[in-house]
């Protein structure tokens, strides 16, 4: 049987229009079988990307004596392009990052910036070659990231939830 018809009534079908009535069939059996696979892949990645996310969040870290509570996410890649030099109170922000390749600095730029790391690379580059700013402070770990921010007045930076401690606040993000 093909597709819900008899042996006769396909031999019939497929004498009057034999490519076009099997390449129809032939596609829509193909989009059943690819939907169904395409909606357990997607709920089962979804499944792991909430997990991950749960686990291994990234957060917005700063100095504790920051007054700032909150950023959205327009001030905080203004802050991170170095675009924007102060907290919304008119204090100096130091900006800390980790090395461009490192997984968790291109996690961040992605899912908290909406950014890829080379399009924040490209902000800093013009910044310093034209004179008008300077990039961002490296740091080569997280566990640096988190000693730097302890110890620089109006220091932001980021971290995985495992390295925050009571030296650093979490800056929420809206």
């Amino acid at each position: 049987m093909l597709h819900g018809l008899g042996v006769q009534q396909a031999m019939e079908k497929t004498r009057a229009m034999p490519s076009l009535y099997l390449i129809r069939i032939a596609c829509q059996q193909i989009t059943r079988g690819l939907t169904g696979l395409v909606l357990a892949f997607l709920l089962a990645g979804q499944t792991h990307a909430q997990s991950v996310d749960q686990d291994a969040a990234i957060l917005l870290v700063a100095h504790p004596a920051v007054a700032t509570q909150w950023l959205n996410r327009d001030t905080t890649r203004a802050i991170f392009a170095m675009r924007q030099r102060t907290w919304p109170d008119g204090d100096a922000v130091q900006v800390f990052v980790l090395p461009n390749r490192d997984p968790v600095h291109a996690r961040f730029t992605k899912e908290q910036l909406a950014v890829y790391p080379h399009q924040l690379q490209l902000a800093w580059d013009r910044m310093v070659f034209s004179g008008m700013g300077q990039a961002p402070n490296r740091v080569a770990d997280q566990l640096e990231m988190r000693e730097k921010i302890a110890n620089t007045p109006g220091a932001l930076g980021y971290l995985e939830r495992e390295y925050l401690d009571e030296n650093v606040q979490v800056i929420s993000m809206e």
